[in-house]
């Protein structure tokens, strides 16, 4: 059997696995090895991240790898698989090969169909570009990619999987006027907020599609539909989605916290709560601007702007206790917000929503109208 055939068998097992009628054929269709180029980073227990390279594996093995349902790093640290000489341990990742099934699963949320326009922020590879324009053609779609070496290796894949979109090398954040409006706009990437230049750009009726993710690592998937008025609004999406974080939403770096620092007080909430997932999205809406970390079984808070800090730790007799420092009471007010969500029976993010408008953008309760936070500005 040859490689063609064997890459063909293997796409029509993907998407036999995944359960999307409306993606099949440009699942069968885009060839995602392409993609991959000539190595990727896979992550090992004790030895980091380690490059796995296509020379260096037989090509029914390079190819089942392609076609595994996994994501698979590209970059790490701004390095790319290709050009690492060795295991990398300390390190962020910056760019990958997002695994099929979510991928797909973006697409399906976005309600992308034949005839839409589609802006995409984040090419990364160009892998879901090419579904896109598999199923749209390629003149429906616009791709932007803010890593100039990312961008150029998915400009040639793309081209080599026949497509021939509208690629740009830029700032996501900005969109890409040129040819808007669009009747999608999709993010590949996380956001701390909605940058408003999406909204200007995508016509009403429209939807944006976006994951989210803020400073405590709390994530929500949003998924918005443009009003007349040029505002947006939306429930978050019954999905947990993890995608990097635009590189200008990161957070800065974090001073040294200093545990005991400030008043002492009794805590009301076991801090553990924030060990799950919608948990930390709440407290994150208490505190948009506060970082977190773990030491010992102690919680600790920062936040960047005021130099405001907590720690909690649990007491030998039970209970805890709260230090706070600065001019913001962090933890209390996250103790306050896990309060409201547990009255209001701790509802999964899909309980809450988001509007965007010119001059706020605030997440809320059950509906528009119910008690909501500020993301910042």
């Amino acid at each position: 059997m040859s490689d063609g055939d064997t890459a063909a068998q293997l796409r029509l097992a993907l998407a036999e696995k995944i359960d999307s009628p409306d993606w099949r054929h440009a699942l069968e269709a885009v060839p995602r090895e392409l993609f991959l180029g000539d190595a990727i980073y896979r992550h090992e227990f004790g030895h980091g991240w380690v490059p796995v390279r296509r020379s260096e594996m037989s090509a029914k093995d390079w190819m089942t790898l392609a076609y595994t349902d996994e994501t698979w790093m590209i970059q790490i640290d701004g390095v790319m698989a290709e050009d690492a000489t060795g295991p990398v341990t300390i390190s962020r990742p910056t760019s990958s090969s997002t695994f099929p099934g979510l991928v797909v699963r973006m697409l399906e949320t976005a309600a992308i169909s034949e005839g839409d326009t589609v802006l995409e922020i984040g090419t990364g590879t160009g892998y879901s570009t090419s579904l896109m324009c598999h199923r749209l053609g390629d003149k429906a779609v616009t791709s932007i990619e803010y890593d100039p070496v990312v961008a150029a290796r998915a400009k040639a894949a793309i081209a080599q999987a026949g497509h021939a979109p509208t690629l740009v090398q830029g700032d996501g954040l900005l969109g890409y006027d040129d040819n808007a409006p669009y009747d999608r706009l999709i993010a590949t990437c996380a956001v701390r907020t909605i940058p408003l230049a999406w909204l200007w750009q995508v016509r009403a009726g429209g939807m944006i599609t976006a994951p989210m993710r803020g400073w405590l690592d709390g994530v929500a998937f949003a998924h918005l539909q443009i009003a007349e008025d040029g505002s947006a609004s939306g429930r978050f999406v019954n999905d947990d989605v993890y995608f990097m974080t635009a590189r200008p939403h990161l957070p800065p770096p974090r001073s040294p916290l200093v545990v005991g620092r400030g008043d002492a007080s009794e805590g009301r909430i076991d801090p553990v709560i924030l060990e799950d997932d919608t948990a930390l999205f709440v407290a994150q809406l208490a505190v948009p601007q506060a970082q977190h970390s773990w030491g010992e079984g102690n919680l600790m808070l920062f936040d960047a702007g005021t130099g405001s800090q907590a720690d909690v730790k649990p007491n030998p007799d039970g209970g805890w206790t709260v230090h706070q420092h600065g001019p913001l009471r962090l933890w209390d007010a996250v103790e306050d917000t896990i309060l409201i969500w547990r009255a209001a029976g701790s509802p999964h993010q899909s309980g809450f929503g988001l509007t965007v408008t010119r001059d706020r953008q605030y997440v809320w309760l059950g509906e528009p109208n119910g008690r909501s936070w500020d993301l910042p500005a």
